[in-house]
């Protein structure tokens, strides 16, 4: 089987509390889907988590109206930590998400009116605004949308991602991500940057998008994403998680609905960036990860600054779980969209809270 990234799955976001969270990500973002809540012990990601297996509480949240989703994530088994300085703009890793919007001027204005931490003015079609626990989210205007609804956002579209040298980061976000046509590259001094922490310095600043429509069952849902490398210049950037564990408060990964993962995996070697972690190593009967009420097979590689880049090949996953229907995703062609009406019938595992 060939490689094929089909887009965004998720966004991994450290959180203190999984509930809290995920109440404000609803009623803010429309991230009102489950599509797997599992509360069990992580075990395969002991390089990043000190070497020990902890036990975690992690939701995967998504949006019908499109984008990808937010994998909410909780220590339970220790206090999960921030960071010991205020994260700079430039800083090494995942700065900001972006979350997309059918209409950014009503977003804008409305999360002005129910007194959102929002970050700056409306510029150029798109804002800031930071959550209850300070991360940062960018709302863009986009025009690709799974289904029409009255949600003034959908949900995750890219990630603006600190690095120290752009052209190296390209070796992972371009020639493996397939983020291959430049959007825009500039360096100065950013307004719209200017209300964010550190903002008001010079950066580079590349955005990059898929020059290919992505293939893959769930793209339709997933939607089109972009990525924006941005480097500062007059001050050392600081690893967002240096001396911290993967899980810990803030953006914690960025996730792709993938297929081909041994195709993937030998692409990643051949490149220099092999796998870190690989839950080939405990895998069940079924040749799979269990996952809550998913499966399937993940693995992680680093960018060339430590930032973790997520794979998932789903096996199962749930359509209508009041029903028990699982869907089994190897039995089906992979570069093959799922119908809508299957897609949207995931809409039927919304949460209630």
């Amino acid at each position: 089987m060939k490689k094929l990234i089909s887009g965004i799955q998720q966004i991994g976001v450290g959180v203190p509390n999984v509930y809290e969270a995920w109440k404000w990500y609803k009623e803010n973002f429309g991230m009102d889907i489950r599509i797997f809540e599992d509360d069990t012990v992580a075990e395969l990601m002991l390089p990043y988590t000190g070497g020990k297996p902890h036990k975690r509480h992690a939701a995967l949240a998504m949006n019908i109206a499109g984008g990808g989703g937010f994998e909410i994530w909780q220590y339970t088994s220790r206090t999960p930590e921030g960071p010991d300085f205020e994260i700079q703009l430039g800083d090494l890793g995942i700065n900001i998400a972006k979350i997309k919007s059918p209409n950014v001027e009503k977003a804008y204005k409305t999360f002005k009116e129910k007194g959102l931490n929002v970050l700056g003015e409306l510029t150029e079609k798109h804002f800031f605004v930071k959550d209850l626990y300070g991360n940062i989210f960018q709302i863009v205007e986009v025009s690709d949308w799974f289904k029409n609804s009255d949600k003034l956002t959908g949900a995750t579209a890219g990630a603006i991602i600190g690095v120290t040298n752009i052209e190296n980061a390209r070796k992972v976000y371009s020639d493996i991500l397939g983020y291959d046509e430049l959007v825009y590259d500039k360096v100065e001094v950013f307004d719209d940057f200017k209300a964010l922490p550190g903002g008001g310095e010079k950066f580079r600043r590349v955005l990059l998008k898929s020059s290919k429509p992505r293939k893959g069952a769930f793209v339709k849902l997933l939607g089109d994403s972009t990525i924006e490398l941005v480097q500062v210049f007059d001050r050392q950037p600081r690893k967002i998680f240096k001396d911290r564990f993967w899980g810990d408060l803030g953006f914690i990964h960025l996730c792709y609905d993938i297929s081909g993962m041994e195709k993937l995996k030998k692409e990643c070697e051949e490149k220099g960036f092999p796998f870190t972690v690989d839950s080939s190593v405990k895998h069940n009967t079924d040749n799979s990860f269990d996952m809550g009420e998913a499966a399937g097979h993940f693995s992680y590689i680093e960018d060339p600054d430590g930032t973790l880049i997520e794979f998932v090949e789903t096996h199962k996953v749930p359509i209508i779980k009041k029903l028990g229907w699982y869907l089994n995703m190897r039995k089906r062609n992979p570069e093959k969209s799922l119908p809508n009406w299957m897609l949207s019938a995931i809409a039927m595992n919304k949460v209630k809270f």
